[in-house]
């Protein structure tokens, strides 16, 4: 698993009422790295934010692992199963 998966991951579970529910998924993607976050029925507004502050929080966190590992990096959340 790589880091940026994992901070996705971990962040997402915090957020959301049903953590287990959290999956995500990693894709090379046209030389960069698309990560896909799925969630809960029920739980993509709290992932989201008001105003989409969380998820463009999660965005630059998820960017800025990437940076380390030499990777750009696209966040796609997503509601349901993968």
């Amino acid at each position: 698993m790589s880091g940026v998966r994992e901070v996705v991951e971990v962040l997402a579970r915090a957020l959301t009422d049903r953590p287990d529910e959290v999956h995500v998924r990693e894709k090379e993607f046209k030389g960069a790295l698309l990560v896909e976050l799925y969630v809960g029925p029920g739980e993509l507004g709290r992932v989201i934010g008001r105003q989409g502050r969380t998820a463009a929080a999660l965005r630059t966190l998820a960017a800025t692992s990437g940076e380390k590992e030499g990777k750009t990096v696209t966040l796609e959340i997503r509601d349901g199963k993968p």
